[in-house]
This record gives C-alpha cells, sequence and structure tokens, in this order.
C-alpha cells in the first residue's frame, strides 16, 4: 500500500472515531497544516469525508453508502436478519451477528435492547476477539495457526478487571469454549455487560457468531445460560438459510 493511501485510510479513521480539525489532525499526524489540509481536500473531493461548519472534519455520506452496500453483499448478515429479528421477539436483549472476515471478525448486524440500553458496538466495527463472547466463539473454532492470525496484534491491555491479558489464558478459556459449545464475555470489556455467544458454522469451518448481551444487574450469567439453547437453534437456521 503506498504511503500516501495508508495515510488517507488513517485519517478516516480518526474522523470516524471522533471529529477534528486540520490542526488536530496535523499535530496527529506530524504533518504541516498545509498538508493535511490538502489531503482533506481530496477526501472531500471523492466524497469520503465533509468539513462541518465549527471546522472539524467527518465521514461523508458517500463513504457511509459504500460501507452500507459492503455490508448489504455480505451473505451472512443477509442471511441472518430475519432470524436474529425473531429471536429479538422472544428474548428483547441486544444481540449482535460477527462475521470472521479473512483474519478480521467485524459486527455486520445487531439489534439492540428492547428496554433502550444501548451497547458501545457498531456495524461494521471491528471486534476484539479476545474479550468478546463473538470473538471467543469463533477463535474456539479455529485451528492454531489462523487463530495467530486474527490475533495477530492484539493489545492485552486490560480494560476491565476481569479481561484476559495473556495468550496462554486465553487459550485455557478457548479450550473450555469449545468443550462446551458457547461463550461468555464476563464484564470483560466493559464492567457493567456480559454476554453469552455461539459459533456460526459451515461444513468446512466457523464463519461468525450470534451474541446476547444484558446488564449484568439486569441478568446475570447463569441467567444468560438458559437462552444459549435460543441462540445455538437461531445460528444453525442461519446457516441454513446461506446454503450450508
Amino acid at each position: 500500500m503506498s504511503q500516501s493511501v495508508r495515510r488517507a485510510a488513517r485519517i478516516l479513521d480518526a474522523i470516524a472515531a471522533k471529529p477534528k480539525t486540520v490542526a488536530e489532525l496535523a499535530v496527529e499526524f506530524g504533518l504541516h497544516r498545509s498538508t493535511m489540509f490538502r489531503e482533506l481536500q481530496t477526501l472531500e473531493d471523492v466524497g469520503f469525508a465533509r468539513r462541518r461548519s465549527d471546522g472539524s472534519y467527518v465521514l461523508a455520506f458517500h463513504l457511509v453508502s459504500l460501507a452500507q452496500v459492503a455490508l448489504e453483499n455480505l451473505d451472512l448478515r443477509q442471511a441472518a436478519s430475519a432470524h436474529v429479528r425473531e429471536l429479538h421477539e422472544v428474548v428483547g436483549n441486544t444481540l449482535h451477528v460477527a462475521a470472521l472476515i479473512d483474519d478480521t471478525i467485524v459486527y455486520v448486524d445487531k439489534v439492540e435492547d428492547q428496554g433502550g440500553v444501548r451497547m458501545y458496538s457498531r456495524i461494521g466495527s471491528r471486534v476484539l476477539p479476545h474479550c468478546t463472547g463473538v470473538g471467543k466463539a469463533i477463535l474456539a473454532d479455529l485451528d492454531g495457526t489462523r487463530r495467530d492470525a486474527v490475533l495477530a496484534g492484539t493489545d492485552w491491555t486490560p480494560h476491565t478487571a476481569r479481561t484476559i491479558t495473556s495468550r496462554a489464558d486465553l487459550d485455557a478459556e478457548l479450550d473450555a469454549v469449545s468443550a462446551r459449545g458457547w461463550a461468555v464475555d464476563d464484564a470483560e470489556f466493559e464492567d457493567f455487560v456480559n454476554c453469552v455467544a455461539v459459533p456460526i458454522r459451515s461444513p468446512v469451518g466457523v464463519v461468525g457468531a450470534l451474541s446476547l448481551t444484558a446488564i449484568r444487574m439486569v441478568q446475570d450469567l447463569d441467567e444468560l445460560a438458559l437462552r444459549v439453547p435460543l441462540l445455538q437453534r437461531t445460528a444453525a437456521r442461519i446457516a441454513r438459510e446461506i446454503g450450508w
């Protein structure tokens, strides 16, 4: 990848996380303000960034539309949509569908809690594989080489007191997940939520995962575990829907 393309991608990541001005981006990337301004003008010209009235830059709608097209072209999301919403009518909790795309796990669908509690996750964002239910459900089904690839570059800095912080501890947890058939996030990314997750499998291996998330003070893991059979049946229906 050329340096200019790589930098443009990093600028888009930066303004996706938070609106930023030319001056802020110039400092962040170590560039002269005039150079950063030209970079942003180019991104504006192709419809990937837009300047707001306060001078900060955000993602533009053309880039959002391209992302939407990409998500709609993912067979797993299309196959899961109706089944996930049917399950949501029964459980009411937040549901996520994640897909394994090359060596990255990505959220491809989400239905929010009926009680109005919103989770951090966003459709299209990357999943942290070592401290999420869907991440561990997928990792547990992978062989060592593929697991290494997905975990390459993992930042083991803890997010909560319960975050797994080493590969050895994670591998031990994944052995338990594999034996049990489903994974948990026990307040490992956000200390006020937990979840259970099951893999979505094809004949050639795992392709994604389905999870159910709740506020810990409302439903603990034992209560969520009672929903695992429902998740597993829905995951099987999704697999059949996509032709597996």
